[in-house]
């Protein structure tokens, strides 16, 4: 999706030019709603009897309002009534309706990244009855919690706002949430939208959000047993940008012109991966398709990936943002594209008017399942009450707390002792330290309200001071320092340095905070805390290497109960269990390869050093992907010490070839089998008992990768594939057990780009950092004679 003061510029005529043949046009990304009115009278439904009398009309005579024809028969029959101009008046995220036929308009364009938000043309808003929404942590800091239950608690939350807001007149039911492009470079403006690094996190992240927007417990209907596009969803939700996206602007590139040369190596393994999950495990109803090219054919234009993959292989019951439906300018002052110009478009033969029919049919039966036209009973009553609810409140705040990562911790000097420490100096800048607006991030609509670290820190310790070093230095550090029993600095970035159309320069603090940081170290007596807010990874070696900064603290952009989480972890009320989801490098790094090459493999040719930790083996990591302390010490054990599996290759499959390292002359007779043709049924069980061995309770993310045959060239050192979060209590022990499915857990993807099992001992990897265990698994690949 793209602000409102984003265009894009790559539209309908790329998909003219590209023959695509599913849809009306391509452009931006964004979309909205409102109430249905009609001659004054607001309505919850488009198929209410009162409504179409006021409008002059017999509801009886338009069989798209008879609610016991199934869904395809009732839009075949409203696009069947309309006419040229009127179905290409619907194709924009300004939908005109059709009044001749009792069709209202409709506002597409809505956002929900981490609570409703009033980003858009109007379709959303607040006021009066509801002046706000609960405002989540931003996506980047959910994703540190690793847990999938938090994950889709929140999507649920949200959706019960948009519907009490839409059942006010305050909404629509389509929002462009979630964003589930991979973090592929450390630069990036957009990381705090999304849910990391890694391909299976964000896809795990995109399934449970999706699905706390949209299913409705109990309203799954007969006709949805079989037909997955009469399934009722209580909030559509959308997966973006599909795909490669992951450059905005930098050093002259625009994600608007940018091509992205992907291999399709990286695209079955990275890009498309969180995507595929999100359409066949999610469910997901829409896609939005991206702003950038890929090797040369527009996003929005390649029938490929959108008209073979997203739909025909990945089946997707629902609409894409972009094709099916023209959701941005193409040039200042035109929006809608197609709807401008469509007309023309099929009356000159560029354009089958089946293909709009196409587009419309997907439109609204998305609309149908979200009961648009015919209301969904369970969802009427929601209200004003169901927004901004204590238990809302608190989730965000749980969430916010979940997400906090701990990075350093010399001495244990946190948690501090509310005990013990009766005053408190705190430091930074005052967007930091009363982060009305830093810890609400991007795509925020109106918080509930705002409690800043201050607010926070405050509550727990009445004498706490504020130093502003706004002007890059703290004039009263060595005085203030002294005379308290605790030194809090709250640093990092905010949306004017990562953002949307922003991409970042380099990884270091900007306005000369490490500087002034060290220096209220310096003046401390004894070491001083420091809290980064920030979406991507800060080179802060110097707080790592400074004895004075005796603790770092990751608070991201918290959300609007960020001060509450921020001091509940400070000062030891919550101990922190979330972990890094994604690599923090040293500043070095961004001068080894540019944002600009696509490829997650180190280069060897260019010098380009790889990406992500699945790739990255090199010196310039600060923090590595999974990184997280705790206040408490947990150990693992396990069972097993080996997991050999047979997997029996059947007469109709084919063993497929794999690459070896130089050195490997006899590879085996069956190197590897194809996951597409197998049935996957194989797995590898196993329980890992951990133990807290420590004082206080906490949650622990449990981690689980594989690493594949290291005979096996070009694969990745390891990849993560399962992970849980569980809560043991001091000197207590819990067994976590996990199964292991051979196809998703072992499977790699060849130069090839096939996906396959390779013959040979992987490794079962559990943990990260100093807390790990591991153990092989001999995969036999049993060829049919």
């Amino acid at each position: 999706m793209a602000s409102s003061s984003s265009p894009r510029r790559l539209g309908f005529l790329a998909a003219l030019v590209f023959a695509v043949s599913v849809s009306a046009s391509v452009s931006s990304v964004s979309g909205g709603s409102g109430p249905i009115t009609t001659n004054g009278g607001n309505y919850t439904r488009v198929c209410d009897p009162a409504r179409f009398s006021a409008a002059g009309l017999d509801m009886a005579g338009f069989p798209y309002c008879d609610a016991s024809l199934p869904y395809a028969d009732r839009v075949r029959d409203l696009v069947g009534r309309m006419t040229l101009e009127e179905k290409v008046a619907n194709l924009g995220d300004r939908a005109g309706g059709a009044p001749r036929v009792g069709l209202p308009g409709y506002l597409w364009w809505g956002e929900a990244l981490h609570g409703v938000s009033d980003v858009g043309p109007g379709g959303t808003w607040f006021g009066d009855a509801v002046p706000g929404a609960t405002s989540f942590p931003l996506v980047i800091n959910s994703a540190a919690s690793f847990n999938e239950t938090l994950w889709r608690a929140i999507g649920g939350v949200v959706s019960t706002e948009i519907r009490a807001m839409y059942n006010l007149g305050h909404a629509e039911l389509t929002y462009w949430s979630p964003n589930i492009n991979v973090v592929r470079d450390p630069r990036w403006g957009r990381a705090s939208e999304t849910p990391g690094e890694d391909p299976f996190v964000v896809g795990r992240y995109a399934v449970n959000f999706v699905r706390g927007m949209q299913d409705i417990d109990g309203a799954t209907t007969a006709a949805a047993a079989t037909d997955a596009f009469s399934r009722p969803i209580k909030v559509s939700s959308c997966c973006k940008h599909y795909a490669a996206y992951d450059v905005d602007a930098w050093n002259g590139t625009d994600r608007l012109t940018f091509d992205a040369r992907v291999q399709e190596r990286d695209m079955v393994e990275t890009f498309e991966r969180p995507f595929e999950m999100c359409i066949r495990d999610g469910d997901a109803s829409c896609v939005m398709c991206s702003y950038n090219r890929i090797n040369g054919v527009p996003a929005c234009a390649d029938a490929r990936l959108l008209t073979e993959t997203v739909r025909r292989d990945w089946q997707l019951h629902g609409y894409i943002a972009g094709l099916d439906l023209d959701c941005g300018m193409f040039w200042e002052g035109v929006h809608d594209f197609f709807t401008t110009y469509g007309v023309d478009a099929v009356r000159q033969g560029k354009l089958k008017e089946s293909a709009v029919d196409n587009a419309l049919t997907n439109l609204y039966l998305t609309l149908m399942r979200l009961g648009f036209f015919d209301g969904i009973p369970e969802l009427e009553s929601l209200g004003a009450a169901d927004v901004c609810t204590e238990e809302h409140k608190e989730l965000a705040a749980d969430a916010a707390r979940q997400g906090m990562v701990l990075l350093k911790n010399d001495a244990a000097l946190l948690p501090l002792s509310p005990e013990k420490v009766n005053s408190v100096a705190l430091f930074g800048q005052l967007q930091h330290i009363n982060a009305t607006d830093v810890m609400l991030g991007d795509y925020r609509g109106k918080p509930c309200r705002v409690v800043t670290p201050y607010d926070g820190v405050r509550k727990v310790v009445s004498s706490t001071s504020v130093h502003a070093c706004d002007k890059g230095s703290c004039d009263t550090a060595a005085a203030a320092a002294k005379t308290v029993d605790a030194t809090i600095v709250v640093a990092g970035l905010n949306m004017s340095v990562e953002r949307e159309s922003n991409d970042r320069e380099d990884l270091l603090l900007p306005w000369s905070q490490a500087s002034w940081i060290n220096a209220v170290a310096e003046a401390s007596p004894s070491p001083i805390v420091l809290v980064i807010m920030s979406a991507g990874g800060v080179d802060v070696s110097f707080a790592q290497d400074n004895p004075k900064i005796g603790a770092v603290v990751w608070a991201g952009y918290p959300g609007e109960e960020g001060g509450t989480a921020i001091a509940d972890v400070l000062f030891g009320k919550y101990n922190p269990g979330g972990r890094l989801p994604l690599t923090w490098y040293k500043n070095e790094y961004v001068s080894k390869i540019p944002m600009t090459s696509m490829a997650l493999r180190p280069d060897a040719e260019h010098g380009y050093p790889g990406r992500t930790y699945k790739f990255y083996g090199g010196a310039d990591v600060l923090y590595p992907f999974g990184h997280g302390l705790s206040y408490t010490n947990f150990t693992y054990a396990s069972a097993t010490a080996a997991a050999p599996v047979t997997v029996k290759v059947g007469a109709w499959e084919y063993c497929k070839q794999l690459t070896y390292k130089a050195g490997v002359s006899s590879p085996p007779a069956c190197p590897a089998v194809n996951v597409a043709s197998h049935a996957c049924q194989e797995e590898v069980s196993f329980a890992v008992t951990v133990a807290n061995t420590g004082g206080r309770d906490g949650t622990h993310v449990v981690p689980v990768y594989t690493a594949p045959p290291a005979e096996v060239d070009g694969a990745p050192r390891k990849q993560l594939v399962a992970f849980r979060r569980v809560r043991v209590a001091a000197g207590a022990a819990v067994e976590v057990a996990f199964a292991l499915n051979v196809c998703k857990s072992f499977a790699i993807v060849e130069e090839t780009a096939y996906t396959v099992v390779p013959s040979g001992v992987s490794r079962v990897l559990v943990g990260d950092d100093a807390l790990s265990l591991s153990f092989p698994v001999q995969i036999d690949l049993q060829a049919a004679a």
